[in-house]
C-alpha cells in the first residue's frame, strides 16, 4: 500500500511543480500576460487528457507485466528531456503566433516527461486495484490530488525565494529520476500477476455499463469546473498580475475539492455546497459589476465562488464514479471535460467574445446543469440548497455594497441601509424569486422533511435563466458608447465614445479593462492636448520639457500614443509595443501619431527583448529618455522591473540619460521597487505625483519616478519644482530579479 501512494503522490507533486516553473520562463518571453498561463494552462490539461488515454489504452489493450514494460520504457525516454529548461531559441521575435509557439516549446521541452507523469496516477491505481482487489483505489486519486496541491503551494512560498530557475529545473529533473526508480519498485511487484490479457484479469462477476447520461455528466462536470477555474484565473491575473502565486491560487482551490470529494463523500454536503455556489453567483454578479470593491474582497469573492462550483462539480462527480473495472476510462473522460474546458477559454472565447464573458458564462451553465442533476437523480438536498442560496443573495449583495462604498469603519449601519435599497430598488424581482422558490418547494418547504418533488428541479433551472439574463444586462450596460471592441491573446480592448459637455465635444477613449490607455478630444483644436496621464505637469511631461533641442525618446507601451502630443521637429518618438492590434487602434481611432511633427516608430513585440535584439545587433541610436509606461494596468508586466532589465535599459540610454517610469496603480506600490533598482544600480531618483483640478477632467492624477545617473538632468527647474521629499535612508526597498518577483512585498 505505501509503495503506490508514495508513487502517486511524487508523481503529481512532480506534475503541478513543473507547470508554475515553466511558467517563471514563459512569462518574460510572451508579455508576461494572463494570456500565458491561460495557455499553459491548455496545453497541461491537453497532455493530461493524453497521459489518461495512454493509460486506458495501456490498461485495456495489455497484461500488467506488460503494462510495466511498455510504461517503464517510455519513462526511461522521458529522461532524454532532462534538463527541462527551454532554449533561447524560443524566444518570439516580432510579430510571431503566441499560442502555438508556447503550445510548442512546452511540448518539446516537458512533453513527454508530462505524459508519463500524467498517465501514473491511473494507471497506479489500476495495478493496485489488481495487486488489492477488494480495495477501493479512488482515495488514491485523493493522495494523488493532495501531492498536487503540496506541489502548488510550496513553489511560491518555498522553491521560488530558495533558488533560481536554473537551479529548480535542475532539481525537478532530479526529482524526475526519483520517480522514475519508484515506478521501477513498484513494477517489480507485478511480476507475480498472471501473464494474460488484461480484459481476462476482470472480475468474473459481469458490471452493468454506466447510463449514458452518467457518461454525459463524467464529461459536463470537469469541462464546467475547468472552464471556471480558467476563467477566474484569468479574472484574477487581471485585476492584478499574472504571477505564478495568483495562477497558483484558483488552482489550488480547485484541487482541494478533487481532494475532498474523492477522499469521502462526507465532506461533500449537497444542500451547502449548492446554497454557497448560488451565493456566489450573486455575489460574483456585483464584483462584476463594481470595480469599487477592494481587492481582497474580490479574490475572495471569486476563490468562493469557485471552491463552490469545484465542490458541487467534483461531488456530484464523486457519486457517479464507476467500478475499479472501469476506472481508466471514467478517468479518461474526466481528463477529456478539463481539456474541453481549457480549450474553450483559451481557444474559442477569444473568437466568440469580445470581453471576457467566460466565467459569467460558466457560472449560468454549472446553476443550469445543477437543476439537470437534481431532475435526473431526484435530489431534493440540491433543489433546497440553491433556494437557500438564491434567499441569501439580498443580504450578501448589500453587504459588497456597503464594504465598496463607506468601509468598514461603520460597516454594519452601511450594510442594512443597503440591503433596504437593494431590496426596495430589486423588489419585482425579489418577489418573482419568492414566488418561484415557494411554489417550486411547496411540498417540501421544512428542511428536515418532506420529499422529492419534480417541479424543484425548476428552481436552479429558472434561476439559472434569470442569472443568465442578468449577465446579458450588465454586457449591454457595458456595451454602451463602445465604438470598437477587440480581444486576442493580449487582452480585451474598446473604443468608447463620450460627449462630455458641448466645449469641448466628444471624445474617444482607450480601454484595457477598468484601465484606461488614452484619451482624445475629437474637436481638431483640441486633439493635440495630451490626455489623462500624461498632461504637462506630470512627471513625464516635466521629463519631456527638461529636454532641450532635438530628442530621441523611447517608450514602452504605446496605448492610443498620447505622448506623441508631446513631439517637436527634429524629435524620434521609437514606441516599443507588443500587441498588433493596439498598433491598428492607435493609428485608426486615433490620431497622435499622424499629428506629431516628430518621426514615429514602432517596434513590434516584447519591449525587452526587442532591446536586447537592438542592443546586440548594434543598430539603433541611444535615448535622451526611456519611458515606461506599462505598469499602470492591472496585469502588469513584472519582467520589465527586475534587476536585469535595468541594466539592459541603462545600456540603451545617453549618458546621463532620463528612466521616466510611471507607478500609477490601483492595487500595488510599485515605488519601493524603482527605488529598489535605483539603489542598485546607483542612480539618482525623483518622485513626482500630479494631483490634478477636478475641473480638467481629462486629466487624471499620476504618479512618476524619474531615474538618472547624473543628479544635474534631476535638478532641472522642470523636474526639481515638483520633485517629493527624497526616500528616507532608513526606507525598504523591493529587490526584484528574474529569478523572484513577490507581488506580496508590494499589495496596497
Amino acid at each position: 500500500m505505501l509503495l503506490p501512494a508514495f508513487t502517486i503522490f511524487t508523481g503529481a507533486f512532480l506534475l503541478f511543480q513543473i507547470q508554475p516553473l515553466m511558467g517563471k520562463y514563459l512569462l518574460p518571453w510572451f508579455g508576461g500576460g494572463p494570456g500565458v498561463w491561460t495557455t499553459c494552462l491548455l496545453f497541461f490539461q491537453t497532455l493530461l487528457l493524453g497521459g489518461y488515454a495512454y493509460a486506458h489504452w495501456l490498461s485495456s489493450a495489455f497484461p500488467p507485466r506488460r503494462q510495466a514494460v511498455i510504461h517503464l520504457t517510455l519513462l526511461a525516454a522521458s529522461l532524454a528531456f532532462l534538463p527541462v529548461i527551454p532554449g533561447t531559441g524560443w524566444k518570439p521575435e516580432g510579430q510571431d503566433e503566441p499560442v502555438g509557439r508556447i503550445l510548442l516549446l512546452l511540448l518539446t521541452t516537458v512533453g513527454l516527461p508530462y505524459l508519463v507523469l500524467s498517465a501514473t496516477g491511473p494507471l497506479v491505481q489500476r495495478w493496485f486495484s489488481l495487486l488489492h482487489p477488494g480495495t477501493s483505489p479512488y482515495r488514491l486519486y485523493a493522495l494523488s490530488n493532495a501531492g498536487s496541491l503540496l506541489a502548488l503551494l510550496t513553489f511560491p512560498f518555498v522553491f521560488e525565494p530558495l533558488a533560481p530557475r536554473a537551479s529548480l529545473a535542475w532539481a525537478w529533473s532530479a526529482g524526475l529520476i526519483v520517480f522514475a526508480t519508484l515506478c521501477g519498485a513498484l513494477a517489480w511487484r507485478l511480476r507475480g500477476l498472471p501473464t494474460i490479457q488484461a480484459p481476462d484479469i476482470a472480475p468474473q462477476i459481469p458490471t452493468p455499463a454506466p447510463a449514458a447520461t452518467d457518461r454525459l455528466l463524467w464529461f459536463v462536470l470537469p469541462a464546467l469546473a475547468s472552464l471556471l477555474l480558467v476563467a477566474t484565473t484569468n479574472k484574477i491575473c487581471l485585476d492584478i498580475a499574472a504571477v505564478p502565486f495568483l495562477w497558483v491560487l484558483p488552482l489550488a482551490v480547485y484541487l482541494f475539492t478533487f481532494i475532498l470529494c474523492f477522499d469521502h463523500p462526507r465532506w461533500y454536503s449537497r444542500r451547502l455546497w449548492a446554497a454557497l455556489l448560488t451565493a456566489g453567483c450573486g455575489a460574483t454578479v456585483r464584483c462584476v459589476q463594481d470595480a469599487t470593491i477592494s481587492l481582497p474582497v474580490q479574490v475572495g469573492v471569486y476563490v468562493t465562488t469557485l471552491l463552490a462550483a469545484g465542490m458541487v462539480c467534483h461531488g456530484e462527480l464523486h457519486r457517479l464514479r464507476p467500478t475499479a473495472a472501469r476506472l481508466t476510462g471514467y478517468y479518461l473522460t474526466i481528463a477529456a471535460g478539463g481539456a474541453a474546458g481549457s480549450i474553450f477559454v483559451a481557444l474559442l472565447a477569444p473568437l466568440l467574445f469580445a470581453d471576457y464573458r467566460e466565467l459569467q458564462l460558466g457560472l449560468v451553465l454549472l446553476l443550469y446543469f445543477t437543476g439537470v442533476v437534481c431532475l435526473l437523480y431526484r435530489s431534493r438536498s440540491l433543489a433546497l440548497g440553491v433556494a437557500l442560496g438564491a434567499l441569501a443573495v439580498p443580504f450578501v449583495v448589500p453587504a459588497l455594497q456597503a464594504e465598496a462604498g463607506r468601509g468598514a469603519a461603520a460597516w454594519f449601519g452601511s450594510w442594512a441601509m443597503e440591503c433596504y435599497l437593494f431590496c426596495r430598488e430589486h423588489l419585482l424581482a425579489i418577489g418573482a424569486g419568492l414566488v418561484l422558490i415557494a411554489v417550486g418547494l411547496r411540498h417540501g418547504a421544512r428542511i428536515g422533511t418532506g420529499g422529492w418533488q419534480r417541479r424543484m428541479g425548476a428552481v436552479p433551472l429558472l434561476l439559472a435563466v434569470l442569472l443568465g439574463v442578468v449577465f446579458v444586462r450588465q454586457a449591454q450596460h457595458d456595451g454602451r458608447n463602445v465604438l470598437a471592441a477587440a480581444r486576442n491573446f493580449y487582452g480585451a480592448y474598446k473604443i468608447l465614445l463620450y460627449n462630455e459637455n458641448d466645449l469641448l465635444g466628444r471624445c474617444f477613449m482607450l480601454s484595457h479593462g477598468g484601465i484606461v490607455h488614452g484619451l482624445q478630444f475629437g474637436h481638431f483644436e483640441y486633439a493635440g492636448w495630451p490626455t489623462s496621464y500624461y498632461g504637462a505637469t506630470s512627471g513625464v511631461g516635466r521629463a519631456l520639457d527638461s529636454i532641450p533641442g532635438e530628442r530621441r525618446i523611447g517608450l514602452v507601451g504605446l496605448g492610443a500614443g498620447t505622448l506623441a502630443a508631446y513631439g517637436r521637429p527634429g524629435d524620434v518618438f521609437r514606441f516599443y509595443e507588443i500587441d498588433a492590434a493596439i498598433v491598428g487602434v492607435a493609428r485608426t481611432h486615433f490620431s497622435f501619431l499622424r499629428r506629431t511633427p516628430a518621426t514615429v516608430e514602432i517596434a513590434l513585440g516584447d519591449a525587452r527583448l526587442t532591446l536586447e535584439d537592438e542592443l546586440r545587433r548594434g543598430d539603433s541610436q541611444p535615448f535622451d529618455l526611456l519611458i515606461l509606461d506599462a505598469f499602470s494596468g492591472d496585469a502588469i508586466p513584472i519582467h520589465l522591473l527586475t534587476r536585469e532589465a535595468m541594466a539592459l535599459y541603462l545600456a540603451r540610454l545617453k549618458p546621463g540619460g532620463l528612466i521616466a517610469v510611471h507607478i500609477s496603480n490601483r492595487h500595488l506600490d510599485l515605488r519601493p521597487v524603482v527605488e529598489g533598482l535605483a539603489r542598485h544600480h546607483g542612480l539618482h531618483i525623483v518622485n513626482i505625483s500630479d494631483q490634478v483640478e477636478k475641473r480638467d477632467w481629462w486629466l487624471y492624477d499620476s504618479s512618476w519616478m524619474l531615474l538618472s545617473a547624473d543628479p544635474d538632468k534631476l535638478a532641472a527647474e522642470a523636474i526639481s519644482s515638483a520633485a517629493e521629499e527624497p526616500p528616507d535612508a532608513t526606507a525598504t526597498y523591493v529587490d526584484w530579479t528574474d529569478d523572484h518577483a513577490s507581488l506580496f512585498e508590494i499589495l496596497k
